[in-house]
């Protein structure tokens, strides 16, 4: 993952009661920590808001046997290319 340095200002109590709250020791953990817990939540709340909305008709059966049917050919591939 590309590092950028990126100079904010931030609440200092906000960030210490982070830091105890979540064990981290650092201010980039914990910052890193609390921006991907929120992209993280947001994400579960996207997809929480197509609950209803979508419809999948998956046969986990067929999907496994095709799963595997590919995976036998790929080996076969891989084996022929020895």
């Amino acid at each position: 993952m590309p590092l950028k340095r990126t100079p904010i200002n931030v609440d200092d109590d906000l960030v210490k009661e982070l830091m105890h709250v979540s064990g981290v020791t650092r201010k980039r953990e914990a910052i890193y920590l609390a921006i991907s817990e929120f992209l993280r939540r947001k994400k579960i709340e996207g997809l929480l808001a197509l609950e209803g909305k979508v419809h999948l008709d998956l046969d986990w059966r067929k999907l496994e046997e095709q799963e595997l049917t590919a995976q036998a050919a790929r080996e076969r591939r891989w084996r022929g290319h020895r």
